[in-house]
């Protein structure tokens, strides 16, 4: 089993890259947060890999850091979530807040990330609720703690909206959400829809690139 690599990027896309190792080139499929981290192409590249062997295709899944990989892994282990939904919902939203929201049971907001239903989100705060604060990973200490938008705040479901409409757009999830607040912050409540939090943060963010 392959589970780590270290090459040349050769190219690389919001869900994939493909890195020369010695002349052998290999494919392999990432989260946002993973993508974040990437050098530019020709660059020195290092990823954790979890190998997925089926009967008809062998995947490789990559990590900028071996805590992504053990979260990865942890949700492979919830019934019904196979490796790209797991990918999918590592790209969702910011890991730190991805964590909080099974901590804190957030059902709702969980459900919000494309491919996962009310279902599969009582399933993750189910198996992962009472785990996910014992496997020491970096972005899930205090996960109970982090700050998510409040429920009873009318603008935290148009916030929400945008930052998991970002993040599917491939924006890095930190910028993304320091623009969202700021604009948050400084809209009337009733300009503070998700499609002015999405349309604005996109020209700041499309500037800064």
């Amino acid at each position: 089993m392959i589970g780590y690599l270290r090459g040349i990027l050769l190219e690389s896309d919001y869900s994939s890259c493909l890195i020369d190792v010695q002349g052998v080139g290999y494919n392999v499929l990432i989260p946002l947060s993973t993508f974040d981290k990437l050098p530019r192409s020709g660059g020195e590249v290092s990823l954790w890999i979890s190998t997925q062997v089926r009967e008809d295709a062998i995947t490789l899944f990559g990590f900028a850091e071996k805590d992504e990989k053990k979260l990865f892994e942890n949700l492979l282990d919830v019934s019904g979530i196979g490796g790209k939904l797991a990918l999918a919902i590592l790209s969702g939203m910011p890991l730190e807040s991805l964590c909080a929201a099974i901590v804190n049971g957030d059902v709702k907001l969980l459900s919000k990330i494309s491919g996962v239903g009310k279902k599969t989100a009582e399933r993750l705060v189910v198996d992962l609720r009472d785990k996910l604060p014992k496997l020491g990973l970096s972005f899930a200490a205090g996960a109970g703690a982090v700050e998510l938008p409040s429920a009873d705040d009318p603008r935290s479901g148009a916030i929400s909206d945008a930052l998991m409409a970002l993040a599917q757009l491939g924006f890095k999830n930190d910028l993304a959400r320091e623009k969202v607040n700021a604009i948050a912050s400084s809209l009337p409540p009733e300009e503070c829809s998700s499609e002015n939090l999405l349309r604005l943060a996109i020209q700041q963010l499309a500037g800064s690139r």
